[in-house]
């Protein structure tokens, strides 16, 4: 992972698959594991499967590297022993990612598979976010089911809280593993729980003896994160940016009936930006987006 960034000024990451797969009406999303579970159905492993080929192919065709998710985002403990999905969910998640890259034969040094997790509670609720013990002994259960799955990297999405991101840390660095923190962000450029990114990125790296590989934001539209106002030591550290399709706050995102996108160009330009004067390689979709969004950075990134 750390050659892969050395060595690509740019490098694609998935977009959206959950929203894609909830609008899609071919399958039915599990009521806490979302869409762990679809692994172990033919057709619905079939309609996911195509999702993350198609990013995939587009990487492959702009041959720029690419990385994807486990579909694991809401697969904690406490909610894979609740349901009555197997426990090896995290690992058959893996398994199935990783038959999907050998089945086309792609090399694992162009698509790079991540462990995915995400907070405990509500992700745009940072007063219900843990503490960093709790936190540690929280995640370390699911992060040590990917880690055994045998993923690329290990990533946490949608933090809207830096104490539960800390932890969540602490548990990535007891693994032989790379591993990336991922924010949510407001439209102010802050995290959720009124962090400055600065004051966050500081925290954890001085709070971890085997700092994250780098930090991300996502769910969250580009114009959120004001590069112009971030302190220059920000983008040292950032690393990738995975973006809603749509300037709407989280809020009325969470509760829309139909997706929402904006101008594809607009959304594509903005990203391609923190890209070319801001250094950040890692560029993908969220909420709202699909192959348009992405194929936009492929054909219009710096060369």
């Amino acid at each position: 992972m750390e050659r892969l960034l050395e060595k690509n000024p740019f490098v694609l990451m998935e977009g959206a698959i959950v929203e894609q797969l909830r609008y899609s009406g071919k399958v039915r999303l599990h009521d806490s594991l979302v869409n762990a579970p679809l692994i172990y159905d033919p057709v619905a492993r079939g309609v996911m499967g195509a999702l993350y080929k198609g990013y995939v192919d587009l990487a492959k065709s702009g041959d720029v590297p690419i990385l994807v998710c486990t579909p694991t985002w809401r697969a904690s403990q406490a909610r894979v022993l609740a349901s009555d999905v197997s426990d090896s969910v995290n690992v058959d998640a893996v398994s199935f990612m990783r038959e999907l890259r050998d089945s086309d034969c792609y090399r694992d040094t162009v698509v790079k598979i991540g462990g995915m997790i995400g907070c405990r509670n509500d992700s745009y609720r940072p007063e219900e976010g843990l503490s960093v013990s709790e936190a540690q002994d929280f995640h370390a259960w699911q992060i040590q089911q990917l880690t055994t799955g045998g993923v690329d990297y290990l990533i946490a999405v949608t933090l809207p809280n830096v104490q539960e991101a800390c932890g969540i840390a602490k548990a990535m660095e007891q693994t032989d593993v790379p591993y990336i923190i991922s924010f949510v962000i407001s439209r102010q450029g802050r995290i959720l729980d009124g962090s400055s990114l600065e004051a966050a990125i500081d925290f954890i790296d001085a709070n971890t003896q085997r700092r994250p590989l780098g930090y991300m934001v996502n769910c969250a539209h580009p114009s959120f994160l004001c590069p112009e106002k971030q302190p220059a030591a920000v983008f040292s550290r950032l690393i990738g940016y995975q973006a809603n399709a749509s300037s709407l706050d989280h809020c009325d995102l969470d509760h829309s009936d139909e997706l929402q996108v904006d101008d594809v160009s607009e959304w594509g330009r903005l990203m391609l930006s923190l890209n070319a004067t801001y250094g950040v390689r890692i560029l993908g979709g969220c909420c709202g987006t699909g192959m348009e969004h992405l194929r936009y950075l492929v054909e219009n990134r710096k060369r």
